[in-house]
């Protein structure tokens, strides 16, 4: 029955990738999009305080000097002038910094300027960290997800953003992206069998809700999806690209990995309760599975909201400031996109636990049942010495 349900999906997912990967296009670099400033890495190796322009008295810049590590100009020096306005960041000597390269003549330095700190070190080593927890924790389990996470990376990169940059439609593309994810993800992590292909459907049915509700309540609220990022994507492109359907993406995209948690978590509740007690009914699991997934979902909810909110930190502060009411504030575009997203993808972790719950019952009563005692004697005997299996 699960595989009847599963593999029209799955086919889909593989046939949809096909369609819709952007084949023989020529993709826009962003010196074709007029972003046309280089990186280069540099180190700064004094720094001093001076004047913003010339003949203008005062210390409001910091005069650095920067060593370049690559680029037009490695191994040299040359000299930026930077503020130190509340809005720019503060360089000091030592620091690891990026200044873009207008493509201009590298002999001058205001073709130069400085615009970041190099981040690569520390990002790299806190993945390391995190890598080591997962390996520790998990295990072998804990490699497959590593691998997962990778594979979802690969498919972000590979394929949805070239395709959705081609001109395909965002939430399609989404949608044939994260299907594919979560098979390659859900059966690499938990391996094949009937419990993960329980997870497996109750995400995507939980999945095709918020696509449902999204696109039902982005319209009704006439959310555009025109932010300042999207409207300048959209005007240096050139080419027409479905801002609401871009936002309907992140929409579905950001709830998979939510809804991966809450319905493994389900499906591997209600298998241990049948293990534990092998005379539980179909009603039964269901109403003890639900049992464990409010406490869940209510602390999931809030995780969710509280993601958003934290991510939202600074535009929410400056709609403070702004003296707008409650109600303005959250109607705006830039909060009600937000607003909707939220709660939408809230929505669907509420109605992921009973849905994956009742399949997972179902699933469950059909699968046979140890016999008191069969799994610990099974455990014992594997610790036994070959040499003393029969002493006794």
């Amino acid at each position: 029955m699960l595989a009847f349900l599963l593999i029209p999906f799955a086919l889909a997912a593989v046939v949809g990738i096909f369609m819709l990967y952007p084949w023989g296009h020529d993709q826009k670099t962003g010196a074709d999009l007029g972003f046309g400033q280089s990186p280069v890495n540099g180190e700064v190796i004094s720094a001093g305080a001076t004047s913003c322009s010339e003949g203008e008295a005062g210390q409001g810049c910091v005069q650095l000097a920067v060593k370049m590590q690559d680029g037009p100009r490695a191994n040299q020096t040359i000299e930026q002038v930077v503020p130190t306005d509340p809005g720019s960041p503060r360089f000091a000597v030592g620091d690891q910094v990026v200044l873009s390269y207008a493509g201009e003549n590298p002999d001058d330095p205001t073709s130069f300027q400085v615009v970041d700190f190099q981040r690569g070190m520390p990002l790299t080593l806190l993945a390391l960290v995190f890598a080591a927890a997962v390996l520790v924790l998990g295990r072998w389990q804990g490699l497959a997800a590593l691998v997962g996470l990778g594979l979802s990376l690969v498919m972000l990169v590979g394929f949805v953003l070239p395709a959705i940059l081609a001109g395909e439609d965002p939430l399609l593309v989404a949608v044939v992206g994260a299907g594919l994810i979560m098979f390659i993800v859900l059966y690499l992590t938990h391996g094949f069998s009937a419990r993960t292909s329980t997870a497996v459907l109750g995400t995507l049915l939980s999945l095709a809700l918020i696509g449902v509700l999204s696109t039902a309540f982005s319209a009704a609220t006439s959310l555009t999806g025109l932010d300042e990022n999207t409207s300048s994507l959209i005007g240096a492109l050139g080419a027409p690209i479905d801002a609401r359907g871009l936002l309907l993406a992140g929409i579905v995209i950001g709830a998979l990995g939510v809804l991966d948690d809450v319905t493994v978590t389900q499906t591997s509740a209600v298998w241990e309760l049948r293990a534990a007690n092998p005379a539980l009914s179909w009603r039964q699991l269901y109403g003890a599975g639900l049992r464990i997934g409010r406490d869940h979902v209510s602390s999931a909810v809030n995780t969710l909201v509280l993601a958003y909110a934290g991510a939202a930190l600074p535009m929410l502060l400056a709609y403070t400031l702004s003296g707008r009411t409650f109600g303005e504030v959250v109607s705006s575009q830039a909060v009600a996109q937000e607003v909707v997203r939220t709660l939408v993808g809230s929505v669907g972790l509420v109605a992921a636990v009973p849905i994956t719950t009742a399949i997972a019952a179902l699933v469950a009563v059909q699968e046979p049942a140890e016999q008191p005692g069969e799994a610990g004697a099974e455990r014992a005997k594997k610790r036994r010495r070959p040499g003393r299996a029969g002493s006794r």
